[in-house]
């Protein structure tokens, strides 16, 4: 008998959205399941989040912090959601992450001890040191496994969303509105794909970095929400623009680990193999200039060197105890023989966030009925081009308060109009064959290499072109590998890395105006 789960509201991706939205949903006694493909809290791209969470600071004023957005994203941020999320900040901050799940932010003379970072104006960045997301996240679980309305599922990846009428028997769903009703989802545990059944689905799966060669992203953040929505029939807007963080640690077994923003913020200086302070030339705003500015000035050095990395000078400027604000980054370059309070550190981009995703309103719902979409795995509006540093923790928990009061506002108005009988059980392939994971590996490397040199910090139409005609056939081999292969994480992943990649180069090759973080270089140009 295949197995099966029905819950009010199922939400996939357990990050501070997702997190947020399994709170405030449980504790208004609505039976909600998270489901995470990790093993455990760690494997999100907020337990990886260094910097911290921008918060509208009680010395500002709300417009400065609205201008700052604003400026960063190019100034095509939906400016509703710009003012939801900076003016909610203070009140969801103090709720939901310091009165609730009491998150020990850092304080100095008994006041929060505010970083200021890249594109800000004002210091206003709440953090723990360099460990903001980790210990947000730790947090978290400790408050959510408290909670009797809430199940959580670790080791269970989302392969579908549930959809009428795609995915139902009954001919006569073709007249009626689309919309979600749940997933298929593997248990890695028993390898068996069950169905979960729900009234409302919360996607909160994170970003899409890791289709990319360099990324500061876990290794499987390849855009399964976005891939899963886009098959359903969910709106899908401004992939294109793809943010690269100016400085990941360069070294072989460093696996782009994050260097962050807030060095920057407290003195730290770029300057070329030569020794030469570089940023001063390619922005008046200097290091603290926008992400998108920083890595393509960081990219040109590169190139006219022709070196293989930068270096962030740190040690020369900085007027603090580097050990005790950095003790993360500190001690993890320490392992690679780099004292970060002596010498400068080696630096390069990486694919680091994605700006655009499933578009999704201001309460957090999607083009399709019944699907929300929060975190970085939507499109809000809030980032624009380019999304302004730390503040995506925030839009992550501004939404997922704002989803989950939704929810409620409408949850017993509302009949349940899905009929189990309709949708088929997972089909598992006949003759299944056993998964070879060199061909995996092989075709994931060719996404990665094919993102990083087509669809990359600088662009242009010959590449894009080039990167569509390649993915294109990619696609359809591991759309006809997926079928016949016992089903797992990786294949999974795989299938949703060349969905999602194609997505990415078919938007930049759409937009042919240069702005934020999607660079288009003429052919003209050297």
């Amino acid at each position: 008998m295949e197995e099966y789960f029905e819950t009010d509201v199922l939400i996939i991706g357990a990050g501070i959205a997702g997190s947020t939205a399994a709170l405030v949903l449980a504790e208004n006694g609505i039976n909600t399941m998270l489901i995470s493909k990790g093993d455990d809290f760690t494997e999100t791209n907020t337990h990886k989040a260094q910097g911290g969470i921008a918060c509208l600071s009680e010395k500002e004023k709300p417009k400065d912090f609205i201008d700052d957005i604003l400026r960063s994203g190019d100034n095509i941020n939906f400016l509703d959601a710009v003012e939801q999320v900076v003016n909610n900040s203070q009140k969801f901050v103090k709720k939901i992450l310091i009165d609730k799940i009491k998150v020990p932010f850092s304080v100095n003379n008994g006041s929060f001890d505010l970083a200021i970072e890249g594109a800000h104006s004002e210091r206003r960045v709440l953090n723990v040191k360099d460990m903001t997301g980790k210990v947000i996240q730790e947090q978290f679980f400790k408050y959510l496994r408290k909670l009797k309305n809430l199940k959580i599922l670790f080791n269970h990846t989302a392969i579908d969303l549930l959809a009428f009428p795609h995915h139902s028997k009954n001919p006569f769903r073709l007249y009626k509105e689309p919309e979600t009703i749940g997933a298929y989802v593997l248990n890695q545990t028993t390898k068996r794909i069950l169905r979960i059944f729900s009234k409302k689905v919360i996607l909160a799966t994170g970003g899409l970095s890791s289709i990319y060669l360099h990324s500061t992203n876990p290794a499987g953040t390849v855009g399964n929400g976005i891939a899963m929505a886009y098959r359903a029939g969910a709106q899908i807007a401004n992939l294109e623009y793809v943010q690269f963080h100016p400085t990941s640690l360069f070294h072989k077994e460093a696996d782009s680990f994050l260097i962050s923003e807030a060095v920057r913020g407290e003195g730290a200086k770029l300057m070329n193999r030569k020794g030469e302070y570089f940023m001063k030339k390619y922005s008046p705003l200097g290091d603290l200039a926008p992400r998108d500015e920083v890595s393509r000035s960081i990219y040109e050095e590169m190139i006219e060197n022709d070196d293989d990395y930068v270096l962030l000078d740190l040690a020369s400027f900085a007027k603090i105890n580097i050990k005790e604000r950095f003790p993360t980054i500190y001690e993890n370059c320490l392992q690679y023989g780099i004292k970060i309070d002596e010498v400068p550190i080696p630096v390069v981009p990486a694919a680091h966030y994605s700006c655009g995703g499933v578009l999704s309103d201001l309460k957090g719902r999607s083009s399709l009925k019944n699907l929300y979409v929060i975190g970085e795995v939507a499109n809000t509006g809030v980032h624009g081009a380019n999304r302004l540093a730390s503040v995506s923790l925030l839009e992550g928990l501004v939404w997922g308060v704002k989803s989950a009061d939704d929810i409620l506002e409408n949850f017993h108005k509302e009949k349940n109009l899905y009929v189990m009988s309709e949708i088929s059980e997972w089909k598992y392939p006949y003759l299944q064959e056993e998964l070879d994971p060199a061909l995996v590996l092989q075709d994931l490397i060719m996404i990665k290499y094919t993102m990083w040199n087509y669809s990359g910090i600088i662009r242009t139409i010959k590449r894009l072109e080039r990167a569509k005609s390649d993915l294109e056939y990619l696609k359809h081999r591991i759309v006809k590998f997926y079928q016949k292969t016992e089903i797992t994480n990786s294949i999974i992943d795989l299938r949703d890395s060349a969905q999602t990649a194609l997505l990415v180069v078919n938007a930049a090759l759409y937009n042919k105006i240069s702005m934020g973080a999607h660079f288009i270089k003429s052919s003209d140009e050297k």
